[in-house]
């Protein structure tokens, strides 16, 4: 126990003695958690619509004003002719183009029906699919304003029954995206400072040829290896910790499971992420060389993990790799805990999971590390 608290306080001495590192472990996640829970959003704002109006009536008057009124679309012009349209749309100018065709209050009155064509920049198909949702939703607000005003009062029963949905937000009743993407956010940060640190650790051993002066000492493996990673577990737990307050400070992020529950599953987790650390460490000679494996790792398992993109909507054979995801498990039980209140018996499955990863993915580091006696 004596030489694994030399080593870890020899760890600990170099970590805070480079000036340098302290900001690059502690400052830049705070920054990053701040700057995009801000910018990573799913929602679409300030969309540029312009309008062609052939019919000028009270009634076309109204439909543009409904989107005008609207917090996402921004109207910034009407155009004479479509040929003009489609070039401010080529150019950028604008993101959506609405076409109110001649006769539309009249149709409108008289057939009960009519066409309105609208144009949408689709480049950015999740952008194009959203703002066609917001469109469809002014036009039936638009419906109802017509129903009212325009048709015949006292035809009403002959109308057909209509169903109206109500929907019930649960989980995050605001539909606010900061409140889905913090703890994200979060799980991101600490899988990569923890990742990138135990990585280039024992690497940075070799390189200035200490590693080898380690290996003939009388230090076994596991007390060598125990001693290397237990500050990056500490400083991992020391993210989250600060992740959490700021996550509540600045975005007001619900907590309504068991932080006691979360931190035992982050420990767990951690274990994780160190064995990696260690399992390319060994397998590599250079600090650079660990870096661009581990980004490798984390890019793929970032990517599917469920942070950014539903795993439903994923191909099948995406989703089965998923299930060897470290961090898909704990975006998943981040996202239970804090915003569902989930209890033990709902994260198990993951806990499950994660601590058998844990023991896999260390015992296969240790046993890859070469010592020499």
């Amino acid at each position: 126990m004596k030489t694994i608290g030399y080593i870890i306080q020899k760890e600990f001495k170099q970590i805070f003695r480079n000036k340098g590192m302290l900001p690059i472990i502690f400052i830049l996640p705070i920054l990053q958690l701040v700057i995009l829970s801000n910018a990573a959003t799913y929602e679409v704002k300030n969309i540029k619509v312009a309008y062609i109006d052939y019919d000028h009536t009270s009634s076309s008057r109204a439909l543009v004003e409904k989107f005008n009124a609207s917090t996402f679309f921004n109207v910034l012009t009407d155009f004479h002719s479509q040929e003009i349209a489609s070039s401010a749309m080529l150019t950028g100018e604008v993101d959506v183009v609405l076409e109110i065709p001649n006769n539309f209050e009249r149709n409108l009155v008289k057939e009960k029906t009519t066409d309105l064509s609208i144009t949408i920049n689709a480049i950015d198909g999740a952008a194009a699919g959203v703002t066609s949702g917001y469109v469809n939703q002014i036009v039936q607000g638009f419906n109802k304003d017509v129903k009212m005003s325009i048709m015949d009062i006292s035809k009403k029963a002959e109308q057909p029954v209509t169903i109206e949905a109500i929907p019930s937000f649960w989980y995050n009743t605001t539909l606010d995206y900061k409140t889905f993407m913090v703890p994200g956010i979060l799980v991101l940060l600490v899988t990569m400072i923890t990742l990138f640190l135990s990585g280039m650790n024992i690497v940075r051993e070799k390189e200035i040829g200490t590693l080898e002066q380690i290996n003939v000492t009388p230090i076994r493996k596991s007390q060598f290896i125990i001693g290397k990673l237990f500050p990056f577990w500490v400083i991992g737990m020391g993210l989250l910790t600060i992740g959490l307050i700021l996550a509540k400070v600045i975005f007001n992020t619900p907590m309504l499971g068991s932080l006691i529950l979360l931190y035992a599953y982050t420990s767990i987790y951690i274990l994780v992420i160190l064995g990696m650390g260690l399992l390319i460490s060994n397998f590599t000679d250079t600090q650079q060389q660990a870096m661009f494996i581990a980004w490798f790792f984390v890019v793929i398992f970032i990517l599917m993990s469920g942070l950014f993109t539903p795993i439903e909507s994923m191909p099948k054979w995406a989703q089965l790799i998923t299930e060897f995801n470290p961090i898909k498990y704990f975006v998943e039980v981040v996202r239970m805990l804090l915003l569902k209140g989930s209890g033990i018996m709902d994260i198990l499955s993951q806990l499950l999971k994660t601590l058998l990863y844990a023991v896999i993915m260390n015992g296969l580091a240790v046993w890859s590390y070469k010592k020499v006696n």
